[in-house]
């Protein structure tokens, strides 16, 4: 027989123990009074509005904290980045390597920076670093790039979808040409098409040079959004740019199969010695780990299988310019543990869905700039390679967790560097 969970908090049942109903509406009901501190007015980044906002926020010592000195100095280089600017949030950056990377564009030893608050993440990722570098580099390949936007269309009946279907497939060229007077960047490679019921859905895959690309992108599909708009001899009943079947900053399955921004794949051989040295554990019970676990994610629904993904994306991303919002869809993947015929350990991660880039966004910012200076992998060119050594930089992770869940060291490192 199932328990009841009475040891579960119901904070309304609790709630309408302690207050009249009439005293719940009162607490939940909208309140139309004056506002009383409107701080913004203008969006942009001046020095006027910046003094205007603080001085209605009224409480210098955040002042102080968040536009010392040294912000206000250079805060005009955030002005394309940021709405209604008041400061900069300092985070602690650590780095961990060297990581080494014997990729089809990464080649060498990147130290790594990561911008975090949590405690033993750095040392996780030096240690799964260390590991690999000791090993001769894990091997990474870049294997297809593209970013999506998905404008949807509603039509009033199946057959007005297929008429509507019918014209667009004979637009590509156009539709090519008028997105891509929009950047000087960005190409579009593909149009598919997904009919549901009388919904349409037009997937725009564009290459997008070394931006990450998201705006590019929108921009880009904008425009030829509006030109079907205006042409189509089948009118929707409505549309939108965005139909939701791109997965943007969302966490879904299809781009295990297929890809969105850049799909990479890493992989690394550990001789048992290393694995012991390193690990303090054996190949055999890193993979019984994996099997375990990957049933456990399957009972939880998990996308895809990994241990932490988002650890190593969200610390580099934020220390890098990226978007850091793209955690959600970045952090879809696989990683798998074997043991090899000889005993040595085998384990590969495959992310297919890493949004970064090396020119646009933040990566221009000063700190971030410095971070991408240091893995010397900022401006063009360079984005394929950031990629292979993101996918390298999981793989780190994986290993080191893993291994700490194996030696029964995961609590105690926790223990030792967060308290």
């Amino acid at each position: 027989m199932p328990k009841l969970n009475l040891h579960k908090r119901d904070y309304v049942s609790q709630l309408g123990n302690e207050v009249t109903p009439e005293q719940m509406n009162e607490l939940i009901a909208p309140k139309h009074r004056a506002i009383t501190q409107r701080v913004n007015r203008s969006p942009y980044l001046t020095e006027k509005n910046v003094d205007y906002r603080w001085q209605k926020l009224a409480c210098p010592d955040s002042k102080l904290e968040l536009l010392d000195p040294h912000t206000q100095q250079q805060m005009s280089v955030y002005d394309k980045n940021i709405e209604y600017f008041i400061g900069t949030v300092k985070l602690p950056v650590g780095i961990a390597g060297p990581l080494r990377v014997n990729g089809l564009f990464a080649q060498g030893d990147y130290p790594i920076p990561l911008a975090t608050t949590e405690a033993a993440l750095v040392a996780s990722y030096h240690r799964g670093s260390s590991l690999i570098t000791a090993c001769g580099g894990a091997s990474a390949m870049l294997l297809n790039e593209g970013v999506t936007r998905t404008p949807g269309f509603a039509f009033r009946n199946l057959a007005e979808a297929g008429q509507f279907v019918a014209w667009v497939v004979t637009q590509f060229d156009e539709l090519k040409r008028l997105a891509e007077t929009t950047t000087s960047h960005g190409k579009l490679t593909d149009i598919n098409v997904n009919i549901e019921g009388n919904h349409v859905y037009l997937v725009f895959e564009y290459l997008t040079g070394d931006a990450s690309g998201q705006n590019m992108v929108t921009i880009a599909t904008n425009v030829a959004f509006e030109y079907i708009l205006e042409n189509t001899p089948i009118e929707p009943h409505y549309a939108f740019l965005d139909g939701n079947l791109s997965g943007d900053k969302k966490a879904n399955s299809q781009t295990l199969r297929s890809v969105r921004g850049k799909k990479v794949t890493a992989e690394v051989i550990i001789p048992v010695d290393l694995v012991e040295k390193y690990l303090h554990t054996t190949p055999e019970r890193m993979m019984q780990f994996g099997q375990m676990t990957t049933v456990g994610g399957a009972l939880s629904g998990t996308i895809g299988i990994n241990a932490h993904y988002a650890n190593a994306l969200a610390a580099l991303y934020i220390a890098c310019g990226q978007d850091a919002a793209c955690v959600a869809e970045s952090a879809i993947g696989m990683t798998r543990m074997e043991v090899t015929e000889n005993g040595e350990l085998y384990a590969s991660v495959t992310l297919p869905n890493l949004m970064v880039g090396t020119v646009g966004g933040g990566t221009g910012l000063p700190s971030q700039k410095a971070c991408l200076d240091l893995l010397g992998l900022h401006g063009n060119g360079q984005s394929q390679a950031l990629a292979e050594v993101v996918a390298a930089l999981c793989l780190a992770g994986e290993l080191s967790i893993v291994g700490a869940f194996c030696a029964g060291h995961f609590s105690r490192a926790h223990h030792k560097l967060a308290r």
